[in-house]
């Protein structure tokens, strides 16, 4: 079921968020308010063609890239999964 691996992938994000990767407050926090954003698309089960959610992934991944290219994997596939269930 594509909801319970988008669910699967943000834990890992969480997880790594867990490990304290050097990021800024500001960083954690538009991260955090991202996840809050996909759990509740993954509550509502809304498959629109709503491209907010979509756009605020591929963000993310451009701005921790080269950064932390490990947690910019996991949100590329998020966005992935996000595709794959029409969101």
């Amino acid at each position: 079921m594509p909801a319970a691996e988008l669910q699967s992938q943000l834990n890992e994000v969480r997880e790594q968020l867990d490990q304290n990767p050097p990021l800024s407050e500001q960083e954690r926090a538009d991260l955090h308010e991202l996840m809050v954003q996909i759990e509740e698309r993954i509550k509502l089960e809304a498959a629109v063609g709503d491209n907010d959610i979509n756009t605020g992934i591929n963000l993310a991944v451009e701005r921790f890239e080269a950064s932390h290219p490990s947690l910019a994997m996991s949100l590329r596939n998020i966005m992935q999964t996000l595709g794959s269930i029409g969101i």
